[in-house]
């Protein structure tokens, strides 16, 4: 099965789920751990009958789930339809999915030559080296990519990369102005915007928009 573009993903997925890179996410509030136990229950035999496994989070008040097809690197109609199940699951248990302040995060590190640091920070975090970034495969701690950089000085060493619901972006970037930052360019809108904060240390909020998957 083949990776859907995105904005047929944006237009299909259930509500409260939203699209961050390359999976589907949602947070479930519960009124109780039991609660949510029992719908991590719930989700895992659905899971179990489609052959088709999301990543579950239990917390004393909620369940995080995320979906991707990791046959193909990102979404597929796989997830979307699982999606849909568990919505229906959280539906019959009286919850209801959200995706308020729901984020990626992954960091990026300009260089001369990644082939050159990547296996340092490979190491350092127990991540495995695959050339242009180095992932943690468990999914706790956000990918290191690496981007190409000239000589000259000053230069950006790290930023961070959020990737955010599309809706999110501005409420975000009014914010960030008004705790001291700026917005450094909307060249590359709505792919992303590049935020400085005081000091120039910068961000980019990314969406899906106007990307291939």
């Amino acid at each position: 099965m083949s990776k859907l573009p995105y904005a047929e993903i944006a237009a299909t997925v259930p509500a409260g789920w939203v699209l961050l890179y390359d999976r589907l996410v949602t947070r479930i509030p519960t009124t109780t751990y039991a609660a949510g136990l029992a719908l991590v229950e719930r989700i895992g035999a659905a899971a179990e009958k489609a052959d088709h496994h999301p990543d579950l989070v239990l917390r004393y008040a909620s369940v995080e789930v995320q979906l991707t097809s990791h046959d193909t690197g990102g979404v597929t109609g796989r997830d979307v339809a699982m999606a849909r199940t568990v919505s229906d699951l959280a539906a019959d248990a009286g919850l209801t999915p959200t995706a308020d302040g729901l984020a990626h995060l992954e960091l990026g590190l300009d260089t001369l030559d990644a082939a050159v640091i990547a296996p340092f920070w490979a190491v350092v975090h127990g991540h495995t080296d695959r050339g242009d970034e180095v992932v943690d495969e468990s999914g706790r701690l956000p990918t290191i990519w690496f981007q190409r950089s000239g000589h000259d000085e000053p230069r950006q060493r790290w930023h961070h990369d959020l990737w955010v619901d599309p809706s999110e972006v501005q409420a975000r970037i009014d914010a960030a102005v008004a705790a001291g930052g700026r917005l450094v360019s909307d060249a590359e809108a709505p792919r992303f915007w590049v935020l400085a904060d005081p000091e120039d240390n910068m961000i980019c909020l990314c969406t899906w928009q106007e990307r291939r998957p």
